[in-house]
């Protein structure tokens, strides 16, 4: 089956590497599971359960977004957040090439996973995927989700649905991201004591948290793009 790949490459000072190579179905955009072995204790579904997760242990064992982070938590155990490297992201269209700090190049492969990964409350922002912008900034991130939501509601009102148009789903969502953030950092902190993918989930979730203030301020930030 077509997939879609998307080649993460963190280069350290020292010369040394880590490539995260991720596939996505090409029609649901669903990330591709690598083999792991036997997953980790700290992935299964009731280790720091999301306290809104609609899954149950009988029919998912495993958390979707513990399974897909167990690769990117064992590759930079002992790393430092705030260690100076350059990021290369591959796509089939473009490559994206930026120094950054692993933090930030590790938020921004997180992300990507957490949309990806098959978890019932991320699982609304799938269609950036498609067009993911690695190291996106506060501004790219509104445009980009705001723009997302409600070409959404174009689709829903073709099909004859009622539309949302003041963006209460769009801050409902991103409620809900607030939380499964906040649980999964926990469990990072309790199962891999590992600096920079705790760090870079914490980062993540300041980017949750800027969409509800947004959507109460009327996309306020973005409006001088349309005057």
């Amino acid at each position: 089956m077509p997939s879609i790949p998307i080649r993460y490459c963190f280069t350290f000072g020292d010369g040394s590497q880590e490539i995260i190579n991720l596939r996505l179905d090409a029609q649901t955009l669903e990330l591709k599971e690598e083999a792991i072995g036997e997953p980790p204790t700290w992935t299964a579904l009731g280790f720091h359960q999301c306290p809104n997760c609609p899954l149950t242990p009988d029919k998912h064992p495993r958390c979707p977004l513990a399974v897909h982070l167990v690769s990117t938590v064992n590759r930079f155990k002992g790393k430092l957040s705030f260690h100076e490297i350059h990021l290369n992201v591959v796509t089939n269209e473009r490559i994206f090439s930026n120094p950054t700090t692993l933090q930030n190049a590790i938020s921004s492969l997180m992300g990507l996973i957490s949309a990806t990964c098959g978890c019932p409350h991320t699982a609304p922002l799938r269609p950036m995927a498609r067009f993911h912008l690695p190291l996106a900034t506060n501004e790219e991130t509104i445009y980009r989700v705001s723009s997302m939501y409600l070409l959404d509601q174009y689709f829903l009102r073709k099909k004859g649905q009622d539309t949302d148009l003041e963006l209460t789903g769009l801050k409902d969502i991103y409620n809900n991201i607030q939380i499964v953030n906040s649980a999964f950092t926990q469990r990072l902190r309790d199962a891999s004591q590992t600096e920079s993918t705790v760090d870079a989930m914490i980062m993540l979730d300041s980017y949750a948290q800027i969409m509800p203030e947004e959507i109460e301020d009327s996309l306020d930030s973005i409006a001088y793009l349309f005057r």
